[in-house]
């Protein structure tokens, strides 16, 4: 926190210090569905990013193996971080999962916003088998200075769709949610209490939601602060109770059994006294 010059992100530096193992060379362990890799999955561990497994597929399976060396000299950046090899390996992979034959399962129904359709194909990557260990989507429009709304209006409209594609992805998985943990995170709070605009300013903490086989849900973990003039921070924000790694660390560690939290956190001096008890 607050060293603005870091270059790489604690869920990239976690895959590193896994070090070499089978799956470790795996071009699907973890994928982005963005345009460009969030800083959250920057660093030196193999990653890939693309805006959806359709573009993928078809930008990477041309008539030619000069159209393909073509792509990864202009766009290795950003749709896969390794080398030339491995991003191979990964189209023949999508390739044989076919993706674009996938339907939900469960009667599941995806909303047909962007992150919705994120988390469908999410989805299809985990039913698929293609070694997937991390994956990573944005939603974004929760910047609501001005006229922000309740029950209905524009944040309504965004938590509508927030909860909506997520039902879907967990009703989708049905049992494969018993591996899996989704985590929601914001670079950002909000004010607790309403601007001048009928809108709400950046705030001093915010709040995470969590859900999975494992997380022990339906409930609030750690210290509620409380709404009261005084009991919030300055008069004006949420007070402060939780320190964001004391949650990412406690996850990484049950869920997907990271050992050495001291290089994926550096500088953090919590311990597993500081976690919530969110994960079995």
């Amino acid at each position: 926190p607050d060293v603005k010059g870091t270059q790489d992100g604690w869920l990239n530096r976690y895959l590193a210090a896994k070090g070499t193992c089978a799956e470790c060379n795996n071009p699907f362990r973890a994928v982005a569905m963005t345009q460009q890799t969030p800083r959250i999955l920057e660093g030196p561990a193999e990653t890939v990013a693309m805006n959806t497994l359709q573009e993928f597929t078809v930008r990477a399976t041309g008539s030619d193996v000069q159209r393909l060396e073509a792509l990864y000299k202009t766009g290795s950046a950003d749709l896969v971080h390794g080398t030339g090899r491995e991003m191979f390996d990964a189209v023949k992979m999508l390739k044989a999962a076919n993706p674009q034959r996938y339907a939900p399962a469960n009667g599941a129904q995806y909303p047909r916003s962007q992150f919705g359709q994120r988390l469908l194909q999410i989805a299809q990557l985990i039913k698929s088998d293609v070694g997937l260990e991390v994956a990573f989507a944005d939603v974004g429009g929760w910047d609501t200075h001005v006229n922000q709304g309740s029950a209905t209006g524009q944040l309504a409209n965004r938590l509508d769709d927030f909860a909506q594609s997520i039902a879907a992805l967990v009703t989708d998985l049905g049992d494969k949610m018993g591996d899996v943990v989704i985590m929601t995170m914001s670079e950002f709070g909000r004010m607790a209490q309403e601007n001048g605009n009928r809108g709400t300013d950046h705030g001093h903490a915010g709040l995470q939601f969590l859900i999975g086989g494992s997380v022990h849900g339906g409930k609030i973990h750690g210290r509620w602060p409380g709404l009261a003039r005084e009991q919030l921070y300055e008069g004006r924000d949420l007070a402060l109770t939780t320190d964001f790694r004391a949650v990412f660390s406690e996850v990484a560690s049950k869920h997907l059994g990271a050992s050495r939290l001291d290089a994926l956190f550096p500088g953090y001096a919590g311990s597993s006294r500081d976690w919530l008890g969110v994960v079995g």
